[in-house]
Protein backbone atom coordinates (compact mmCIF):
# COMPACT_ATOMS: atom_id res chain seq x y z
CA UNK A 1 0.00 0.00 0.00
CA UNK A 2 2.99 2.30 1.22
CA UNK A 3 4.50 1.61 -2.46
CA UNK A 4 1.49 2.32 -4.26
CA UNK A 5 1.44 6.08 -2.37
CA UNK A 6 4.59 6.62 -3.27
CA UNK A 7 3.82 5.70 -6.59
CA UNK A 8 1.07 7.85 -6.99
CA UNK A 9 2.88 10.61 -5.22
CA UNK A 10 5.84 10.45 -8.07
CA UNK A 11 3.10 10.23 -10.91
CA UNK A 12 1.56 13.36 -9.41
CA UNK A 13 4.76 15.23 -9.52
CA UNK A 14 5.45 14.20 -12.74
CA UNK A 15 1.94 15.30 -14.19
CA UNK A 16 2.69 18.80 -12.47
CA UNK A 17 6.00 19.28 -14.03
CA UNK A 18 4.67 18.20 -17.19
CA UNK A 19 1.89 20.69 -17.06
CA UNK A 20 4.03 23.65 -15.55
CA UNK A 21 6.60 23.33 -18.29
CA UNK A 22 3.88 22.61 -21.10
CA UNK A 23 2.00 26.42 -19.43
CA UNK A 24 6.06 27.98 -20.01
CA UNK A 25 5.93 26.96 -23.43
CA UNK A 26 2.83 28.35 -24.36
CA UNK A 27 3.25 31.37 -22.61
CA UNK A 28 6.81 31.77 -24.77
CA UNK A 29 4.60 30.95 -27.69
CA UNK A 30 2.48 33.53 -27.14
CA UNK A 31 4.83 36.30 -26.96
CA UNK A 32 6.76 35.13 -29.97
CA UNK A 33 3.85 35.20 -32.35
CA UNK A 34 2.08 38.04 -30.18
CA UNK A 35 4.85 40.54 -29.39
CA UNK A 36 3.29 43.04 -26.60
CA UNK A 37 3.50 46.76 -27.71
CA UNK A 38 4.60 49.62 -24.93
CA UNK A 39 2.01 51.67 -26.47
CA UNK A 40 -0.83 52.80 -24.49
CA UNK A 41 -4.25 54.41 -25.51
CA UNK A 42 -4.03 58.64 -25.45
CA UNK A 43 -7.24 60.34 -26.19
CA UNK A 44 -8.56 63.55 -25.69
CA UNK A 45 -9.38 62.29 -21.93
CA UNK A 46 -6.10 62.12 -21.01
CA UNK A 47 -5.01 64.82 -20.35
CA UNK A 48 -1.27 66.69 -20.01
CA UNK A 49 -0.06 68.12 -17.20
CA UNK A 50 2.15 71.35 -16.95
CA UNK A 51 5.27 69.76 -15.27
CA UNK A 52 5.19 67.06 -18.67
CA UNK A 53 4.67 70.51 -20.77
CA UNK A 54 7.59 71.64 -18.88
CA UNK A 55 9.73 68.45 -19.23
CA UNK A 56 9.51 68.23 -22.98
CA UNK A 57 10.22 71.75 -23.57
CA UNK A 58 13.56 71.59 -21.29
CA UNK A 59 14.26 68.45 -22.79
CA UNK A 60 17.03 69.04 -25.36
CA UNK A 61 19.06 70.89 -22.20
CA UNK A 62 19.29 67.49 -20.07
CA UNK A 63 22.93 65.92 -19.91
CA UNK A 64 22.13 62.32 -19.40
CA UNK A 65 22.59 60.55 -22.50
CA UNK A 66 19.55 59.66 -24.18
CA UNK A 67 18.63 59.23 -27.77
CA UNK A 68 15.53 60.06 -28.88
CA UNK A 69 14.95 59.34 -32.74
CA UNK A 70 11.89 60.65 -34.08
CA UNK A 71 10.79 60.28 -38.09
CA UNK A 72 8.84 63.53 -39.77
CA UNK A 73 6.57 63.45 -42.81
CA UNK A 74 5.74 59.45 -43.01
CA UNK A 75 3.95 57.47 -43.49
CA UNK A 76 5.28 56.06 -46.72
CA UNK A 77 6.01 52.78 -48.42
CA UNK A 78 9.30 53.56 -49.51
CA UNK A 79 10.70 54.19 -46.02
CA UNK A 80 8.71 53.48 -43.80
CA UNK A 81 8.61 49.28 -43.57
CA UNK A 82 12.49 49.47 -43.88
CA UNK A 83 12.85 51.83 -40.74
CA UNK A 84 10.43 49.70 -39.06
CA UNK A 85 12.21 46.31 -39.77
CA UNK A 86 15.62 48.13 -38.09
CA UNK A 87 14.02 49.40 -34.83
CA UNK A 88 12.72 45.76 -34.11
CA UNK A 89 15.73 44.36 -34.60
CA UNK A 90 17.39 46.90 -32.84
CA UNK A 91 15.12 46.43 -30.17
CA UNK A 92 14.04 50.30 -30.28
CA UNK A 93 11.27 52.49 -29.70
CA UNK A 94 11.23 55.65 -32.33
CA UNK A 95 8.36 58.28 -32.40
CA UNK A 96 6.60 59.22 -35.93
CA UNK A 97 5.30 62.70 -36.59
CA UNK A 98 2.44 61.32 -39.12
CA UNK A 99 1.15 63.39 -41.81
CA UNK A 100 -2.43 62.87 -42.01
CA UNK A 101 -3.27 62.84 -45.41
CA UNK A 102 -0.56 60.47 -45.89
CA UNK A 103 -1.88 58.21 -42.64
CA UNK A 104 -5.23 57.83 -44.84
CA UNK A 105 -3.35 56.39 -47.33
CA UNK A 106 -1.52 54.25 -45.38
CA UNK A 107 -3.30 53.26 -42.43
CA UNK A 108 -1.48 49.78 -42.09
CA UNK A 109 1.66 51.19 -41.61
CA UNK A 110 0.44 53.44 -38.70
CA UNK A 111 -0.98 50.57 -37.27
CA UNK A 112 2.06 48.72 -37.29
CA UNK A 113 4.01 51.61 -36.00
CA UNK A 114 1.34 51.82 -32.67
CA UNK A 115 1.04 47.75 -32.46
CA UNK A 116 5.03 48.19 -32.65
CA UNK A 117 5.49 50.19 -29.42
CA UNK A 118 6.60 53.53 -31.43
CA UNK A 119 4.86 56.88 -30.39
CA UNK A 120 2.44 58.12 -32.93
CA UNK A 121 2.78 61.92 -32.98
CA UNK A 122 1.02 64.65 -34.96
CA UNK A 123 2.53 66.62 -38.08
CA UNK A 124 -0.52 68.25 -39.25
CA UNK A 125 -2.65 67.05 -42.01
CA UNK A 126 -1.03 68.86 -45.15
CA UNK A 127 2.57 69.80 -44.07
CA UNK A 128 1.46 72.77 -45.86
CA UNK A 129 2.45 76.24 -44.48
CA UNK A 130 -0.80 78.42 -45.99
CA UNK A 131 -3.13 76.11 -45.19
CA UNK A 132 -2.28 75.10 -41.91
CA UNK A 133 -1.97 78.96 -40.66
CA UNK A 134 -4.45 80.05 -42.80
CA UNK A 135 -6.78 80.43 -40.26
CA UNK A 136 -7.27 79.62 -36.61
CA UNK A 137 -9.97 76.76 -37.56
CA UNK A 138 -7.53 76.23 -40.88
CA UNK A 139 -4.89 75.26 -37.43
CA UNK A 140 -7.22 73.24 -35.20
CA UNK A 141 -8.84 71.52 -37.59
CA UNK A 142 -5.39 69.93 -39.35
CA UNK A 143 -4.33 69.04 -35.96
CA UNK A 144 -7.98 67.45 -35.26
CA UNK A 145 -8.31 65.68 -38.55
CA UNK A 146 -4.91 63.86 -38.33
CA UNK A 147 -6.14 62.71 -34.76
CA UNK A 148 -8.93 61.71 -36.56
CA UNK A 149 -7.07 59.55 -39.04
CA UNK A 150 -4.19 58.32 -36.69
CA UNK A 151 -7.62 57.08 -34.33
CA UNK A 152 -8.80 55.47 -37.54
CA UNK A 153 -5.70 53.55 -38.57
CA UNK A 154 -4.96 52.04 -34.68
CA UNK A 155 -8.49 51.74 -33.55
CA UNK A 156 -8.56 53.99 -30.71
CA UNK A 157 -11.70 56.83 -30.88
CA UNK A 158 -10.49 60.17 -29.88
CA UNK A 159 -6.96 59.45 -30.45
CA UNK A 160 -5.08 62.86 -29.25
CA UNK A 161 -1.03 62.45 -29.73
CA UNK A 162 -0.81 65.63 -27.49
CA UNK A 163 2.27 66.16 -28.92
CA UNK A 164 2.70 68.57 -32.27
CA UNK A 165 5.82 69.10 -34.28
CA UNK A 166 5.14 72.62 -36.58
CA UNK A 167 6.24 71.65 -40.07
CA UNK A 168 10.32 73.29 -40.07
CA UNK A 169 10.07 73.21 -36.65
CA UNK A 170 8.61 75.95 -34.29
CA UNK A 171 12.69 77.37 -34.42
CA UNK A 172 12.51 78.51 -37.76
CA UNK A 173 11.78 81.89 -38.99
CA UNK A 174 8.97 81.41 -41.44
CA UNK A 175 5.55 82.50 -39.95
CA UNK A 176 7.25 83.16 -36.49
CA UNK A 177 4.29 85.63 -35.56
CA UNK A 178 1.61 82.91 -36.69
CA UNK A 179 3.50 79.90 -34.58
CA UNK A 180 2.85 82.17 -31.45
CA UNK A 181 -0.95 82.52 -32.07
CA UNK A 182 -1.02 79.18 -33.16
CA UNK A 183 1.03 77.48 -29.59
CA UNK A 184 -1.99 79.17 -27.87
CA UNK A 185 -4.45 76.74 -29.75
CA UNK A 186 -1.81 74.05 -28.93
CA UNK A 187 -2.03 74.40 -25.57
CA UNK A 188 -5.88 74.62 -25.56
CA UNK A 189 -5.63 71.47 -26.60
CA UNK A 190 -4.06 70.02 -24.46
CA UNK A 191 -1.26 69.92 -26.97
CA UNK A 192 2.83 70.80 -26.50
CA UNK A 193 4.92 70.86 -29.06
CA UNK A 194 8.75 69.68 -29.81
CA UNK A 195 11.76 70.54 -32.05
CA UNK A 196 14.88 68.95 -32.21
CA UNK A 197 18.63 69.42 -31.36
CA UNK A 198 20.30 66.51 -33.56
CA UNK A 199 19.68 65.50 -37.46
CA UNK A 200 21.37 64.21 -40.36
CA UNK A 201 20.19 67.17 -43.08
CA UNK A 202 18.55 64.42 -44.72
CA UNK A 203 15.90 66.72 -45.99
CA UNK A 204 18.33 69.63 -47.26
CA UNK A 205 19.73 67.87 -49.88
CA UNK A 206 21.02 64.41 -51.31
CA UNK A 207 23.16 62.94 -49.23
CA UNK A 208 25.49 60.06 -49.38
CA UNK A 209 25.57 57.50 -46.72
CA UNK A 210 28.51 58.28 -45.02
CA UNK A 211 27.91 62.24 -45.33
CA UNK A 212 24.68 61.47 -43.57
CA UNK A 213 26.35 59.75 -40.67
CA UNK A 214 28.95 62.26 -40.75
CA UNK A 215 26.29 64.84 -40.64
CA UNK A 216 25.05 63.01 -37.70
CA UNK A 217 28.31 62.64 -35.23
CA UNK A 218 28.87 66.36 -36.14
CA UNK A 219 25.15 67.54 -35.39
CA UNK A 220 25.40 65.33 -31.75
CA UNK A 221 29.06 66.10 -30.38
CA UNK A 222 29.13 67.18 -27.45
CA UNK A 223 25.40 67.08 -26.25
CA UNK A 224 23.78 65.09 -23.66
CA UNK A 225 20.39 64.19 -24.27
CA UNK A 226 19.27 64.03 -28.33
CA UNK A 227 15.85 64.84 -29.84
CA UNK A 228 16.95 63.70 -33.62
CA UNK A 229 15.56 64.58 -36.49
CA UNK A 230 15.07 62.03 -39.49
CA UNK A 231 12.75 61.77 -42.00
CA UNK A 232 10.56 58.85 -43.12
CA UNK A 233 10.18 59.52 -46.68
CA UNK A 234 12.77 59.41 -49.77
CA UNK A 235 12.18 62.99 -51.32
CA UNK A 236 15.62 63.74 -50.76
CA UNK A 237 18.30 61.78 -49.24
CA UNK A 238 17.33 58.31 -47.09
CA UNK A 239 17.59 57.69 -44.12
CA UNK A 240 16.36 54.04 -43.75
CA UNK A 241 20.10 53.30 -45.42
CA UNK A 242 21.96 54.30 -42.67
CA UNK A 243 19.79 54.07 -39.74
CA UNK A 244 21.34 50.87 -38.41
CA UNK A 245 25.19 52.26 -38.82
CA UNK A 246 23.44 55.42 -37.39
CA UNK A 247 21.93 53.63 -34.32
CA UNK A 248 25.44 51.71 -33.68
CA UNK A 249 27.18 54.72 -33.75
CA UNK A 250 24.84 56.13 -30.97
CA UNK A 251 25.19 52.73 -28.88
CA UNK A 252 29.01 53.03 -28.94
CA UNK A 253 28.75 56.64 -27.57
CA UNK A 254 26.41 55.49 -24.83
CA UNK A 255 23.25 56.48 -25.49
CA UNK A 256 20.12 54.95 -24.52
CA UNK A 257 17.09 55.39 -26.74
CA UNK A 258 13.58 56.32 -25.21
CA UNK A 259 10.22 57.28 -27.09
CA UNK A 260 7.59 59.75 -25.84
CA UNK A 261 5.89 57.06 -24.00
CA UNK A 262 8.51 57.64 -21.48
CA UNK A 263 7.38 61.12 -20.56
CA UNK A 264 4.18 60.79 -20.88
CA UNK A 265 3.82 57.73 -18.48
Amino acid sequence: MVKIMKILFLKRQHIYLFLFILLIISLLSFIFYHPFSFAFELTTNSNIDDNLKDKIASLAKNEEKIAYLTFDDGPTKKATPKILDILKEKNIKATFFVIGKYVKNHPDIVKREYEEGHYIANHGYNHNNSKLYASPESFINEIKNTDIEIGKAIGIDNYCSHIFRFPNGYMSPNNKFKKKEALKLLYDMDYTYIDWNCLNNDSIKKYSENQLLNNLKKSAKNKGTLIILMHDTTDVSNSSNVLYESISYLESQGYEFRNFYDLVN
